[in-house]
């Protein structure tokens, strides 16, 4: 797997059921739901701030890559 592109993540098991729960009703996997998830939540702090989601993603990136440590 190339780790430039994936990332795992730890969740606890109830919140992975739940996931599972939700996919199973969208008919996603649990990568997709996830992204859908973080894409949706985007937009609604992107209104709450009066700003575009284009500009909130490419601040949050921005903020990502500057707190990285070296």
């Amino acid at each position: 797997m190339d780790a430039t592109r994936w990332k795992s993540v730890a969740v606890r098991i109830d919140d992975y059921k739940l996931l599972r729960g939700l996919c199973d009703i969208k008919f996603r996997a649990p990568a997709a739901m996830i992204g859908k998830l973080v894409s949706d939540y985007i937009e609604y702090q992107a209104k709450k701030t009066k700003t575009t989601p284009k500009a909130l993603r490419k601040q949050l990136l921005n903020d990502h890559v500057n707190n990285q440590e070296v």
